[in-house]
């Protein structure tokens, strides 16, 4: 077993026992592996051992793992996640090639993902990106902001608005990072109960999993715990 097939299971393993403790089923929480900063190799890998959703946050990077994968990888079956910033000049290419994205924090760039996703191509599914803890370093919507966003969102063609995402601050009490994830879950509650067709929290990291399942969190985002420490150029 290799050393990416041995921490996946290990990450699986703690989701299980959090999704448990919260007495929700394992399988309602989706693992996606974030494979920015790493080759199509440590993929592939993490592909043969099960793996199918994968998230990238550097476009030209992505896009040239993508193609890498795709040669080895001629079935497909790979969804593929943007969870980087997103400049208005690289929404056409993000739109073309990614299932998700998951950082939408102003309507200008929904917009142009919805006029950019090709027609044939599902809809494009959309997490809003919401700034929970306020920090002035992070991106994100603020809450008070989030419903005429979200509204509009959903009215966008080619697009299918699926929830929310959010990085809070850092943390390493369990409770404090709880208490964050709740508050996120709190505003995907009303935007339920406003009428919108709601089914994603992206929300928790190798650092902050297991509170994130025991709020609700239905895609954890986690790294460095599969494919072990980035080295950043």
């Amino acid at each position: 077993m290799s050393t990416i097939e041995q921490n996946l299971q290990a990450v699986r393993d703690s989701i299980a026992q959090a999704a448990s403790d919260a007495r929700r089923a394992p399988a309602d929480v989706t693992l996606l592996a974030v494979s920015k900063t790493f080759g199509a190799d440590a993929v592939l890998a993490a592909a043969r051992a099960g793996q199918a959703a994968f998230g990238e946050n550097y476009l030209q990077e992505a896009l040239d793992k993508m193609a890498a994968v795709k040669l080895a990888l001629p079935q497909g079956g790979l969804a593929w996640h943007f969870i980087g910033p997103i400049q208005s000049n690289k929404t056409r290419p993000i739109a073309e090639h990614f299932d998700w994205v998951h950082t939408v924090e102003r309507e200008k760039i929904a917009a142009r993902l919805s006029e950019q996703r090709p027609a044939g191509l599902a809809d494009l599914n959309i997490c809003l990106q919401v700034n929970i803890s306020g920090e002035a370093s992070k991106s994100g919507i603020a809450p008070a902001e989030l419903p005429a966003l979200a509204h509009a969102v959903a009215q966008l063609p080619r697009l299918r608005l699926r929830g929310l995402m959010a990085i809070p601050e850092a943390e390493t009490d369990v409770n404090l990072q709880r208490r964050a994830f709740a508050q996120l879950r709190a505003l995907y509650e009303q935007l339920k109960a406003d009428g919108l067709a709601l089914d994603t929290l992206s929300m928790g990291m190798s650092a902050d999993l297991r509170a994130a399942v025991l709020e609700g969190a239905t895609i954890v985002r986690v790294g460095s715990a599969i494919f072990g420490s980035r080295h950043y150029s």
